[in-house]
């Protein structure tokens, strides 16, 4: 059996894509769980929208009072909740390439019998300021674990934005699947933004002078290394991502203003499509 699983809170105010999120993964999933906060916009009924048996929605009231680790302890709940032998793991503003379903559930069938891997790798490509534009440097991860095996000692990890196992936070033993996930948490209108960074100071309350600043701004930090995507979007994300082309005057991101401390970002670049590595690169998986 393989279980989906995913979280989320006020989707409708802060513009995030989860009905397409949670569509990309149902067709492969025999169940999805989601762990809806409790919200003041409808995400509920939007969620429950979907109207497919499998989505199972856990309510939960989100406790603040972690701090940056709430997202983590919120995955953590709807990945209890989970059924299967392996859970999809996605976030509220990720949809995974129709592709990736059968590049999963392939690398799923070799692994059967391999109880070392705990994990399976998508490759990510994160839009910035529109959906023709993507962020490809060094602080972008280029894959993640988004598939995990469950009934083991792997748990989402800080921010949740990837796994750790056991007490001692070793990094998930995973496998690489060339399925792709597109990110569009920072490819939206200016207030939707602006709106996610208000809400991320409930949360991290550690950085909020640094939050209350980005959201005081017009829009987005110019960022080296943006690039053009001409590629074709995830189908099921296509009416919402025309939905906001249509309502949308164009990119958000400021003005280029290049910094001395930008140049090693050109250089690990360099060096990456040299050597097809990453120097130094933050990995929360060991690949094998």
């Amino acid at each position: 059996m393989l279980s989906g699983f995913t979280i989320v809170r006020n989707a409708v105010k802060l513009d995030y894509p989860i009905v397409p999120a949670i569509r990309s993964i149902l067709d492969m999933c025999d169940e999805v769980v989601v762990n809806v906060g409790r919200s003041e916009d409808g995400t509920r009924e939007l969620v429950a929208g979907i109207g497919d048996p499998r989505v199972r929605i856990l309510d939960r009231v989100w406790d603040f009072g972690r701090g940056g680790s709430t997202l983590s302890f919120e995955t953590n709940q709807a990945m209890a909740a989970c059924s299967g032998t392996w859970g999809v793991y996605i976030q509220a503003d990720e949809v995974l390439h129709e592709s990736g379903a059968a590049l999963i559930r392939e690398r799923l069938r070799q692994c059967e019998g391999e109880d070392r891997v705990e994990g399976l790798l998508v490759d990510y490509l994160h839009f910035y300021g529109d959906f023709d534009t993507v962020a490809t440097d060094r602080h972008w991860y280029r894959r993640e674990v988004r598939v995990v095996r469950l009934g083991r000692e792997v748990r989402s990890y800080r921010d949740a934005q990837g796994f750790r196992v056991g007490s001692g936070d070793r990094r998930v033993r995973a496998r690489a699947t060339g399925a792709r996930m597109f990110h569009y948490g920072w490819a939206r209108p200016h207030e939707s933004v602006r709106q996610k960074l208000v809400a991320a100071q409930e949360i991290f309350t550690e950085a909020v002078d640094r939050l209350e600043r980005r959201a005081a701004q017009q829009g987005l930090n110019w960022t080296p290394l943006l690039r053009r995507f001409s590629g074709g979007h995830p189908r099921v994300a296509q009416p919402w991502i025309a939905a906001r082309r249509a309502a949308w005057a164009g990119s958000t991101v400021a003005p280029r203003r290049l910094r001395p401390a930008h140049l090693r970002l050109y250089l690990s670049d360099w060096i990456e499509r040299l050597t097809g590595r990453r120097p130094f690169e933050y990995r929360n998986y060991v690949e094998i």
